[in-house]
């Protein structure tokens, strides 16, 4: 059970198409019932609305859909914009029958609404089908927005090349039009024969610089994104592409007049056990996104978020502390805590010569068994696992990772958010997302290898009443 990330009850969130109005996010998305598995149910989308990224107000599935002889039998990722004194949608209709019997299994459809609330499909007026020489099986998630400089709308969209989907032709393709009712399709937009198939693309702008972001269909599967000064590119590839590890899938963003924002979810596991793999469909998440002087995306905890967390009173916490490991590792117990959702932040400064420092949490006292995240600097990355990790192994911690590059004797605001099932670090605007389903313990402590750590300030705060 969330108390701070967002997920139905009873459902898994799926793929979230944000909009902003009037101070107000209207999160469209799918919810999954898992039953009997992810895709069992077919899903239409529904709609939580709110300001905080704490508070939810659930309106419920407001884009119905199909019949199970219709094109939109499913209705997979689309995306909400504002044009031409309407609301509109564009959205994937899928029918995972179709294909047996020779028809695209997915299509673009359309709708409209005067209130963001109650949806009018647009039927057969407005259908833009695959084109050929690309899969009728794989085409969805369009992302439609105005370019003022052509003064044309842009619709783009994940494909890949009708051939064997093992081949690396992924694609983000693009229609324009001037009304949105006539459409002109434009052949590829980005197409890196780098990853199986593109999905949830998104493009948008900030300050002097252009965004493309995608989630790659491939065993990493991460949102990753490419920058350019051009809307249509060349696409230049950061020395950290993405924005979270393999657990944050199909972030798409959304912006009111002064923040940007990913929505993504964190994949829940098979049968809800740390040693399986991910699977599709999880927990809302949402991150800030943080734009560097080079024009490199990075990203940040809400304010929000972090305002909704109170203090914890506890005689456990200190001013300042350093933990030292002449050889091998050291631990230091930083407190203790029995609720479900917390937050933990201390600011962190490590001297020259140490190989990584870490925190440990939901430890067993006797045993030290624990989840942990680990800062490996030598190695120059974060990543996440069980301790000990005996027998081998007990996580499947493929993808649980980030770059990270950290320098000596310098202050660092290190956070993990803990909600539920959903635990995330944020670093040096660095964010890593996991899942942690069978914690033994209660406490979290600081550990360092080799040389030392300096803890300053720890505070492990509970939501506010």
């Amino acid at each position: 059970m969330q108390n701070i990330y967002y997920q139905p009850m009873g459902y898994a969130f799926g793929d979230c198409m944000p909009f902003y109005k009037d101070g107000k996010f209207y999160l469209y998305h799918q919810r999954d019932t898992r039953n009997p598995e992810p895709f069992g149910e077919p899903f239409g989308w529904a709609l939580a609305v709110t300001e905080d990224f704490v508070h939810y107000e659930d309106k419920g599935e407001v884009l119905l859909r199909g019949e199970d002889t219709e094109q939109d039998q499913f209705i997979f990722a689309g995306s909400v914009f504002e044009g031409e004194g309407q609301y509109h949608a564009f959205y994937t209709g899928y029918n995972r029958d179709f294909a047996a019997k020779g028809k695209a299994a997915q299509v673009l459809m359309h709708a409209t609404s005067d209130d963001l609330i109650r949806w009018t499909k647009s039927a057969d007026k407005l259908k833009l089908p695959p084109q050929m020489g690309y899969d009728p099986n794989d085409w969805r998630d369009p992302y439609v927005l105005w370019d003022e400089d052509s003064k044309e709308y842009i619709l783009i969209l994940g494909a890949h090349k009708q051939d064997n989907r093992q081949i690396k032709t992924g694609c983000t393709v693009y229609f324009t039009s001037k009304d949105l009712e006539q459409w002109e399709f434009k052949g590829d937009f980005w197409a890196p024969n780098m990853f199986c198939m593109h999905e949830m693309p998104d493009l948008f702008c900030m300050g002097d610089w252009w965004y493309l972001l995608t989630t790659e269909y491939s065993e990493n599967s991460k949102t990753i994104y490419r920058k350019s000064r051009s809307i249509y590119g060349p696409w230049q590839m950061p020395d950290d592409d993405a924005f979270d590890g393999r657990a944050y899938y199909a972030a798409r963003s959304c912006g009111d007049n002064e923040h940007r924002y990913l929505f993504g979810w964190v994949a829940s596991k098979d049968q809800d056990k740390d040693i399986n793999n991910w699977i599709w469909g999880g927990t809302l998440v949402v991150h800030e996104l943080v734009q560097k002087e080079n024009g490199d995306l990075k990203v940040k905890m809400p304010d929000s978020v972090h305002n909704a967390f109170a203090q914890k009173v506890s005689d456990n916490l200190f001013a300042e502390k350093v933990i030292e490991a002449e050889s091998g590792v050291h631990e230091g117990f930083i407190g203790e805590c029995n609720e479900e959702t917390f937050l933990f932040e201390t600011v962190v400064c490590f001297r020259s010569g140490t190989r990584a420092f870490g925190v440990n949490f939901f430890e067993e006292k006797e045993t030290g068994d624990a989840y942990r995240f680990e800062i490996e600097i030598k190695n120059g990355k974060v990543d996440f696992n069980r301790t000990p990790n005996l027998p081998w192994f007990r996580y499947m911690a493929q993808g649980s990772e980030r770059p990270i590059f950290l320098e000596a004797d310098k202050e660092y605001l290190l956070q993990i958010v803990v909600d539920g099932t959903v635990a995330t670090l944020y670093l040096d605007n660095t964010a890593l997302n996991v899942r942690v389903y069978e914690p033994k313990g209660k406490d979290i402590s600081l550990y360092v290898k080799d040389c030392s750590v300096n803890i300053k300030n720890p505070r492990l705060c509970l939501l506010k009443n």
